[in-house]
């Protein structure tokens, strides 16, 4: 399927989900030199195209500022975000692995993802509420639009979105609550009573409650550029086992057929003989 707007041709390349009112589709743009992709909301509900349209007249933000375009085509309204590449926060955070600090500075840069999203509040609920969060490699957090329209609200303000927020926080410092966190410990009490109204409570509350930062030792230093490069340590590791697997599948090959193994020879007997002085006399 390909969909037409006044500068892009977007060709869909990956489905990744579909809902009763939208399809969210990974797309390209074919007028672009380069391999431009972006993430498109195919909405079929008139309804709910009705909803977004006055999300961003009630909004302070421009929807060319929010989103890369919107547009009609085949009887489809497209809206066309950013793509950025999936790191799932849900999947790359290990809160059982990082230490205290480290958890409450992931919280703190979700709460600075939010602070400094450029888009209305009512898409920013639905983007906490299913939690469309990614984490970078370096820690940092943005968000992701592959989002279901079913439920926008154009009533929805910040307080909504720092309160979803607030439970992603109490979520991440869970593990963390054994060792007596005074972030998870204010998190859980203020979440309770509905105290959360605007992010920047919620800013200084995760700052004033965060234990503080211990220099790291030489075993944490390498703890934590285990951490970081994990996935290419694995990598070195899985091609070292297979060059393994094919010299001992090689060397049971060659003792099958030639009744031993001809290079070990360069070993066994690499020292017989010296110059003209042989070892075996």
């Amino acid at each position: 399927m390909i969909y037409q707007s006044k500068g892009k041709r977007l060709k869909c390349i990956r489905v990744l989900q579909k809902t009763k009112v939208n399809d969210v589709l990974i797309c390209q743009d074919l007028n672009s030199t380069e391999e431009t992709l972006y993430t498109v909301l195919a909405v079929y509900d008139h309804e709910v195209v009705r909803r977004f349209l006055k999300v961003y007249e009630q909004s302070e933000y421009d929807r060319k500022q929010s989103c890369v375009d919107s547009f009609s085509d085949q009887g489809v309204f497209l809206i066309v975000y950013p793509y950025f590449r999936e790191r799932m926060l849900q999947d790359f955070y290990m809160g059982t692995s990082y230490s205290l600090g480290e958890c409450e500075d992931i919280c703190i840069n979700t709460i600075l993802a939010c602070i400094s999203a450029e888009i209305p509040y009512p898409i920013l609920y639905l983007i906490l509420k299913q939690r469309q969060l990614h984490l970078a490699k370096n820690h940092n957090v943005y968000f992701g639009y592959a989002i279901n329209l079913e439920e926008l609200d154009e009533r929805w303000g910040e307080r909504e979105c720092t309160v979803q927020c607030a439970k992603i926080l109490r979520e991440l410092l869970t593990p963390k609550a054994s060792q007596k966190a005074i972030s998870y410990q204010l998190l859980d009490k203020k979440i309770s009573k509905r105290s959360y109204r605007k992010f920047t409570e919620l800013y200084k509350d995760i700052r004033i409650a965060a234990a503080p930062q211990k220099r790291n030792s030489i075993t944490g230093y390498i703890r934590a550029w285990f951490l970081r490069n994990r996935d290419f340590i694995f990598k070195i590791m899985l091609r070292v086992c297979v060059l393994l697997v094919i010299l001992v599948l090689a060397t049971f090959v060659t003792q099958a057929i030639f009744g031993d193994i001809p290079w070990l020879r360069l070993f066994i007997n690499g020292f017989k003989k010296i110059g003209t002085e042989s070892l075996l006399q």
